[in-house]
This record gives structure tokens, sequence and C-alpha cells, in this order.
């Protein structure tokens, strides 16, 4: 009976946020729980926010990739009401069914909103040692696992996904989308001028050797999404090696 009701909550949510603003051709969109930008020709960033003891109320990055009628979402939002809001925008304003969600770590910021993708019936994809962490977490558990390399097909579109070592968390894995040298950073990466932020999980010690490996493995990306705050070049690579890295 509880599980009836929350699916029918998670619908209502679907039907309820087509009064947030958007539009038939759609550039951006903002509600209460849930930002979407338009950062690339194929490529936006949504922004969700969670609520946290030790940070307040910290903003959370994922990244959308698309061609033709098919999408590929790197993190859930925070929680399953925003990322029921992600599923309505992309599938009824973008017009595209999402063909993975690939949360890039196992903390909330990445996965919190999974349950209602897989109320979808949305694949889900994520690094095996994110599987084991999460199942270790006890937090909904994503489907289907890879070692260190998961390459998909968005429309005619290559989507990239790949373990280059640890830093944030021992599984965290970054997005790239190569027809627009457009990076996922999630939380291995740190916008100009953050602090550390949450390193409970991390290897410091490891962090700056796994950024520069990833500046070698991509040295064309043009634009660079990190978990936290805005966006930037290569600049936010090299912030986040001198950051860890005591200079």
């Amino acid at each position: 009976m509880v599980k009836h009701f929350y699916y029918l909550w998670i619908s209502l949510v679907l039907m309820g946020c087509q009064s947030a603003k958007t539009n038939e051709n759609p550039s951006n969109f903002t509600s209460e729980n849930l930002r979407i930008l338009k950062i690339g020709e194929q490529v936006y960033q949504h922004t969700s926010y969670l609520n946290t003891e030790s940070f307040g109320k910290v903003d959370c990055n994922g990244m959308i990739v698309f061609d033709g009628k098919e999408a590929v979402i790197f993190n859930t939002t925070a929680d399953d009401v925003s990322s029921a809001e992600l599923i309505n925008w992309v599938q009824n304003s973008l017009h595209c069914k999402i063909k993975a969600i690939i949360p890039t770590h196992f903390h909330a910021d990445c996965l919190g909103g999974l349950a209602a993708f897989h109320q979808q019936g949305i694949p889900s994809y994520a690094s095996n040692a994110t599987i084991q962490l999460a199942q270790a977490k006890n937090v909904t558990v994503p489907k289907t696992g890879f070692a260190d390399l998961l390459e998909l097909k968005v429309g005619d579109k290559q989507v990239l996904t790949e373990f280059l070592g640890e830093g944030h968390t021992r599984d965290n894995v970054i997005g790239y989308f190569p027809s627009e040298n457009m990076m996922f950073g999630g939380c291995l990466i740190k916008e100009v001028g953050a602090g550390k932020g949450n390193l409970e999980d991390a290897n410091v010690s490891a962090w700056p050797a796994t950024v520069n490996q990833l500046k070698a493995k991509y040295p064309d990306v043009k634009l660079i999404v990190p978990g936290h705050g805005k966006s930037g070049g290569t600049e936010l690579l090299d912030y986040t090696v001198k950051l860890f890295s005591g200079q």
C-alpha cells in the first residue's frame, strides 16, 4: 500500500510540474526545486538543491546530453521530487526519451532521486564501485554496472563515462560528450574559488594525479560542469589540482 501511494505521488508531481516555466522550444527552465540551463547545442546543465548539516543548502549539478529523440543524463537531482520534474522536462519539453541515467558517485547529490527514474522504467548505469557503495549505504542502487569505461550512443552521438582514479570518492567518474567537447566533471572537479568541501570519503593524496590524468586524456575539453558551482574551462582542472596539491 505504501509503495502504491509513493508511485501515485511521483505521478502527481510529474503532472503538476507542467506549471513551471518552460516553452515548446526550451532553452531554460526554473522552478522552486530545479534549474535547467542550455550550455551547448545539445547539452544542458541541471541544478537542484541539497540541505546538509555541514554546508547548508548546496546547489548540485548534473548534465543532460541529447541527439535526435534520445537523452542521457549524468546525475539525478538531490531528491525524487526534483528528479520527477527533470524527467518531465526532458520528456515533454525536450521531447526526448531518456536512454540512461548515470550517477557519477554514490553520494545523495548524484543518486538521491534515482527511485523516480526507476519508477519511470529508465535504465540506470554506474560503476561497479558505485553500486557496491550504494548497496552498503542501503540507498537506491543503479541497475547496471561497468568497470572503468562505459560507451553509450545518444541518437547518433557517442557519450562516454570513465573512471580515471580516486579523488572526491573512490568511485567518482566523469562524463564526456565528444561531439561538443563538453565534460561533466562531477564532484571530482571544483569550481574556481571553491573550498575543499566534503572530504569524508575522499582520497586527497590521489586527487591531483587523477585530475592530471584527466587533463592528459581529454586535452580538447572546452567546457566542464563541476558537481557544485559554476562551469568553466580547463582553469577548473588547474584549480582543482592546485587546491589538493597544497600549493
